[in-house]
């Protein structure tokens, strides 16, 4: 009887060696589903939210247990203020937002501290001035890995020309370096990929080109500029007669390289055959390698719950790409469709068809800078429209493009006209990759939290039971905040909450 005992607290102090603790925030009167939000970070312990409704805006500041401290109205941020970019750090975070007065548009930055509060008297970044049918939503702030570096760009298209405008700071947002660059660019052939900037201040992106309007990629360049240049560098890569989809760059600083990913069709109107990998060395300035991936049939039989293996990712896109120490990576893609009346499903509509969906867009919904935007998908579409969100697939690849292991999620979700419930997000933590993601089982909605480790061993953790308190998760729009703790936006009733779960 003594062993019994001995087993059975030993075996109460495992589970909650490996428990989740979820501690949710209160609704606040305001903060109807119509909100517009984004989750800044853990700020001098403090969890800041920037919430935005009607020309209102505010930081929600919630303490460890998810209490709500104070909401700070940010009044020097002007009514219609057209977008804010956040830069947080341990102790204070940057606001970075744009305004338009008469026919200047004004891009700022406020420091506040942990407390939301605003620390000095804002600065002005840059400005432009812009005729009265013009677009008034031209600067977006990047910043580096280490957040060393932040730079506010902005693109205005003349005639067949993209004039690029970059501004470089430091961290204390001491300017390091000014440029405007005038490049080639042909509306419906070429396509840029996100922007990034790296821990020295190099400025990085794709340029794709389309040998006609309806064509997937059948050229790539490479383009970056120094910190302290005026010009671009181009580097064409070789697809030897291949065809790319949506290019995903990615900076690895601690191997001072460049990963560029991409699904490639062999044919014009072909299938998806696997993954295109490209590696530059930055210090070389050099091509270490280049690699096109034929998806087996083992990994195709995995990937698709239904049809014929060939056409198995040809729903698939390419969602995360995260980084391993000696110059490999972990990269996600999922599957995703979208069903409406009279519409068929198509690929190349859905990434190049609806210019909300440009890859330079603020609220591209896989873009890094995207952010929670109430029902932005349905804002130009008023059919009825079904989102199917499956499977996920995982592959390690090595520093040259070739595969260690690969895995499959199995999931299945779908939802009409609104996919804020639907998809997941990943969690790091103690050598792990969580994938988080809602399943409806048994009439109740779950939040499922399924493990991969650094061997390939996947493991499917017990469910959250995320409506035991009435309670919807968005984990696409979560945010890891610590090393162990994640933010997940969730709505309780008519209202948008917070939960916060620790690991």
């Amino acid at each position: 009887m003594k062993n019994i005992i001995i087993f059975f607290i030993i075996s109460l102090c495992g589970f909650r060696t490996f428990a989740q603790q979820i501690t949710y925030s209160e609704p606040e009167s305001q903060d109807l589903r119509t909100l517009n939000f984004d989750i800044i970070g853990k700020v001098s312990g403090n969890f800041l939210v920037y919430k935005n409704i009607r020309n209102d805006y505010a930081i929600s500041v919630y303490d460890n247990d998810m209490k709500l401290k104070d909401r700070v109205d940010l009044d020097f941020m002007p009514d219609r203020t057209i977008n804010a970019d956040f830069v947080a750090y341990p102790d204070f975070a940057y606001i970075v937002y744009q305004f338009q007065k008469r026919n200047i548009l004004h891009c700022m930055a406020a420091i506040i501290d942990g407390n939301g509060k605003i620390m000095n008297k804002p600065v002005e970044l840059d400005t432009t001035h812009i005729g009265f049918f013009a677009d008034n939503k031209i600067y977006s702030a990047i910043f580096s890995e280490d957040k060393s570096k932040i730079m506010i760009y902005k693109i205005q298209k003349k005639n067949d020309r993209f004039n690029f405008t970059t501004v470089l700071f430091n961290d204390s947002l001491q300017l390091i370096h000014k440029s405007r660059i005038e490049t080639s660019y042909e509306e419906h052939k070429d396509v840029f990929s996100d922007f990034f900037v790296d821990d020295a201040g190099n400025f990085i992106f794709t340029k794709g080109t389309k040998l006609s309007t309806r064509d997937y990629l059948q050229k790539l360049t490479l383009v970056t500029k120094a910190p302290l240049e005026d010009n671009f560098t181009s580097h064409d890569l070789n697809l030897s007669g291949n065809y790319l989809d949506e290019i995903k760059l990615k900076i690895d600083n601690e191997n001072q390289q460049y990963l560029i990913n991409s699904l490639f069709y062999t044919k014009r109107n072909g299938n998806v055959e696997g993954l295109y990998t490209a590696v530059w060395n930055k210090k070389n300035d050099t091509l270490i390698s280049q690699n096109f991936l034929k998806f087996g049939d083992t990994t195709r039989s995995q990937a698709k719950s239904e049809g014929g293996s060939r056409t198995a990712f040809n729903d698939y896109f390419i969602k995360d790409v995260i980084l391993k120490k000696d110059g490999g990576f972990i990269l996600t893609a999922e599957d995703h469709t979208t069903q409406s009346r009279g519409t068929p499903w198509n690929r190349y509509d859905y990434l190049y068809g609806n210019p909300y969906f440009s890859p330079y867009d603020y609220y591209y919904p896989y873009s890094p800078s995207a952010y929670w935007y109430y029902n932005r998908y349905n804002y130009y579409n008023n059919s009825q429209v079904r989102y199917y969100y499956e499977n996920i697939l995982v592959l390690d690849l090595d520093n040259t493009g070739n595969s260690v292991w690969s895995d499959v999620i199995h999931k299945s979700q779908y939802d009409d006209n609104n996919d804020n419930y639907l998809s997941y997000n990943i969690m790091l933590t103690s050598g792990q990759l969580h994938f988080l993601f809602n399943e409806l089982e048994r009439r109740t909605q779950l939040i499922n939290d399924q493990s991969i480790s650094a061997d390939g061993k996947l493991t499917r953790n017990p469910p959250f039971r995320s409506l035991d308190r009435g309670y919807e998760f968005m984990p696409r729009y979560a945010k890891q905040v610590s090393s162990y703790q994640i933010i997940i936006p969730c709505t309780y009733r008519s209202y948008i909450c917070f939960a916060k779960i620790e690991f």
